[in-house]
Order: C-alpha cells, then sequence, then structure tokens
C-alpha cells in the first residue's frame, strides 16, 4: 500500500511542478507587457502638448512589445520542442538496451564462438584488410577481406592466427588498412558493445556499453 501511495506523490508532485512552471513564465510574460505599457501610457501622458508623439513612434514601440512577447513566446515553444525531442531519444535508446552495437574503437573481444567487429569506408575499397595483434602487441593474425563498398561493415573472426591455431579467447587489437588501385582509403575501426543502459545527460541522450564506457547516440554506427 505504501508503494502505491508513494508512486501517487510521486505523480502529484510532478504534475504540480509542471504546473507550477508553466504558470510561471506566463506570469513572466504578461508582467512584461504590462510594465512596457505602463511605461507608454506615462510617456502618453507627460508628452509635450506642443510636440505631441506622432503616430508612427507609437506604433513602433507598440512593435517592439509585440516582437519582445513573440519572442519570449517562441522560446517557451522551443523549450518544449526540445524536452519531446529528448523524451522520444530516450525512448529509442531504452530499446537499444541489451542490444549489440559497433561504436568506434579497435578493440576485439573473442570468445569460444568467435569474434565480431566492424569498419566503415569513407569511400570504396578494392582490398582491405585486418591486423589483430594481443596485448603484448605481438601480431596473432591476418584477415583479407577483400572489396567493400562505402559504408559501415561488419566482420567475424573464428579465432585462427596466422600458424594456423586457434588463439586464446580474450581481448585484442584490430587495425585497418584499405586501398583502392594502390591509393590508401580512409578507414574507421569499430568495435562491438552491448548496451547496458541509458543515461540522459545536460545535453543529450547518452547510452552505457558496460565497460567500455559511455558514448552518444550518433557514435552508434550499426545495430547488431
Amino acid at each position: 500500500m505504501s508503494t502505491v501511495s508513494d508512486t501517487t506523490k510521486t505523480a502529484a508532485e510532478t504534475v504540480l511542478a509542471g504546473l507550477s512552471r508553466k504558470k510561471e513564465e506566463t506570469s513572466k510574460t504578461e508582467d512584461a507587457q504590462t510594465r512596457f505599457l505602463t511605461l507608454l501610457t506615462t510617456q502618453l501622458k507627460n508628452q509635450d502638448p506642443m510636440d505631441p508623439m506622432d503616430n508612427a513612434q507609437v506604433t513602433s514601440q507598440l512593435a517592439q512589445i509585440s516582437t519582445v512577447d513573440g519572442i519570449e513566446r517562441l522560446n517557451i515553444m522551443l523549450g518544449k520542442i526540445m524536452e519531446g525531442q529528448q523524451s522520444s531519444e530516450a525512448l529509442q535508446a531504452a530499446e537499444l538496451v541489451g542490444r549489440g552495437v559497433l561504436v568506434p574503437g579497435k578493440g576485439l573481444l573473442l570468445t569460444d564462438k568467435g569474434a565480431v567487429g566492424g569498419f566503415s569506408l569513407e569511400t570504396p575499397a578494392d582490398k582491405v584488410t585486418l591486423n589483430i595483434t594481443d596485448a603484448n602487441g605481438l601480431d596473432i593474425a591476418e584477415i583479407d577481406l577483400g572489396a567493400f563498398d562505402t559504408g559501415t561493415h561488419n566482420f567475424q573472426w573464428d579465432g585462427t592466427a596466422l600458424d594456423g591455431s586457434r588463439a586464446a579467447d580474450g581481448k585484442y587489437t584490430v587495425t585497418i588498412s584499405a586501398a583502392t588501385a594502390g591509393e590508401p582509403v580512409n578507414a574507421e575501426m569499430l568495435q562491438l558493445g552491448a548496451v547496458t543502459s541509458v543515461v540522459r545527460g545536460p545535453k543529450s541522450i547518452d547510452l552505457q556499453l558496460g565497460d567500455m564506457g559511455i558514448f552518444k547516440m550518433s557514435d552508434i554506427r550499426q545495430i547488431l
């Protein structure tokens, strides 16, 4: 019973806080309008009868308050749009929890079922080669993947080492070389990570990928 009461209390407090914020925003806008109209009325009362304000001056000042009011309303609207966008991003990010994603990085984890990694190419390449090294920097494997088009791609490694044996399970480092007609092609290595939680930062929705750390949504190159 206490759980239900606590939940209801929290929901009520959230609603009340939202209503209070909207009331405060409306009050600020109305106060600004009131101050301006009071100032304009005072000017009209105390103007020189021999040199009264012309219609152009009055119209100009009325246009100013209209502009200020419009800007304030626009700022409020943009704030609500940003809040809505963040909420939408949070829902999308929540659907990724438990999923595997490829993000920038050179790490490669070999398990008894093999390893999965990725890479992206800025332009097509007719030759893509991966070099895998261990924690000591020793060459473990070299994989000739062949030709690939522009974009993001994933690959699998069964653990076969240079000497034909199977490499030990664990963490490795991968570097990539890509070329077309002998000319280098810009390429980026990607590593696999599992989304474990969603982190709502001050400006964006981020993803926690286990012990790999926190990544932005824009860092995700591919969802597996």
